[in-house]
C-alpha cells in the first residue's frame, strides 16, 4: 500500500503530486483507492485527473465518497471510473446506520466475469433458488450485492432522495458555495479582528460544505463553547474544527449566529 502525503508545511495534496506518484509506481499499480473529499480538510479531489492517471498505468480506480455524496457534484460516469461507494447518514440525511451506495461503471458491471466477493444475492435471480453449485453474476452493479437491503432503511433514504430531487443538485451546489464563501468571510472577519490564531485550512477552489479550522490555542475549548451555544460542529484531534453549512437546510442567517458565537468565544477564551 503506498499512502501519498502533503508536501512539508501544506495542509493539503496538491493534484500533480497524486498524478506523479501514480506514474512512478507505473504497472506495478493494482488499484487507486482514493476517497473524494477528504474528511479531515474538506479538500475536493480532482477525480477526472487521478482517474485518468490510474487508468494509464492499466489500474483499477475506485473512490470512496462518504463526504463527496450529496454534498458535491459527481459526474461518476463521465468520469470512467471503474467504482465508487458512500455511506448515506452525512449529507445524504438517511440517519446513523442508514444502508450504503455504490456505483459499478457500466463497462465493468455487464462483465460477468470479473472476479469479486461473491454473495448469493448477487447470483443471476432465475436460477437463484435453484442452489445449484457456482456463482452466475447477475449482469449489473446487482452482481455485486452481498446482503439483502433493509425495507425500514430504504424507506428513510427515499424520503431524503425525494427532497434531494425536488431541491436539484445544481441548485443546491450554487448555494453551497454562496454560503460557505460567506462562512470563511465571517470566520476571517471575526479572526483579524481578534488575536486568536485561526486558520482556515480547507482549498477555497477545492471544497463543498466543510470548512475545517486549524486552532491551535485552545481549540477544543473554543469547540466545546461553540457546541454549548447550539453549534453542532465536529472536533478532530489534535486541534481542528469542522464546521459544515448544508445548503438543503442551514441559512445564510445560521452562519452570521455562528460568526457571533464564535466571536463571543474567541473573547471568552
Amino acid at each position: 500500500m503506498v499512502e501519498v502525503s502533503p508536501r512539508e508545511g501544506e495542509h493539503t495534496l496538491r493534484t500533480e503530486d497524486i498524478v506523479q506518484t501514480i506514474e512512478s509506481l507505473g504497472e506495478s499499480v493494482a488499484l487507486v483507492m482514493f476517497s473524494g473529499v477528504n474528511y479531515y480538510t474538506g479538500q475536493v479531489f480532482d477525480m477526472d485527473a487521478i482517474t485518468k492517471a490510474g487508468h494509464k498505468v492499466g489500474a483499477y480506480v475506485g473512490f470512496d465518497l462518504a463526504h463527496a455524496a450529496g454534498n458535491v457534484a459527481l459526474h461518476l460516469h463521465d468520469w470512467n471510473i471503474d467504482f465508487a461507494v458512500w455511506c448515506t447518514y452525512k449529507y445524504l440525511n438517511s440517519s446513523p446506520g442508514g444502508i450504503s451506495g455504490v456505483f459499478i461503471h457500466e463497462k465493468n458491471a455487464s462483465d460477468t466475469s470479473l472476479p469479486r466477493l461473491a454473495g448469493w444475492w448477487g447470483h443471476n435471480e432465475d436460477e437463484r433458488f435453484l442452489m445449484k453449485k457456482g456463482f452466475e453474476a447477475m449482469p449489473n452493479v446487482d452482481g455485486w450485492q452481498l446482503s439483502n437491503a433493509q425495507v425500514l432503511l430504504q424507506a428513510a433514504h427515499l424520503a431524503s432522495l425525494q427532497l434531494f430531487a425536488q431541491a436539484g443538485m445544481p441548485q443546491l451546489t450554487a448555494k453551497s458555495k454562496k454560503l460557505t464563501g460567506y462562512l470563511e468571510f465571517v470566520i476571517r472577519e471575526v479572526g483579524q479582528n481578534s488575536h486568536y490564531p485561526i486558520e482556515i485550512i480547507t482549498p477555497t477552489e477545492a471544497r463543498g460544505c466543510q470548512l475545517s479550522l486549524l486552532v491551535p490555542q485552545e481549540g477544543k475549548k473554543l469547540f466545546d463553547y461553540l457546541h454549548t451555544h447550539g453549534v453542532v460542529g465536529d472536533w478532530r484531534e489534535p486541534n481542528s474544527i469542522r464546521i459544515a453549512p448544508v445548503p438543503l437546510y442551514n441559512s445564510f442567517e445560521d452562519v452570521y449566529r455562528f460568526g457571533q458565537i464564535l466571536k463571543n468565544g474567541i473573547q471568552q477564551g
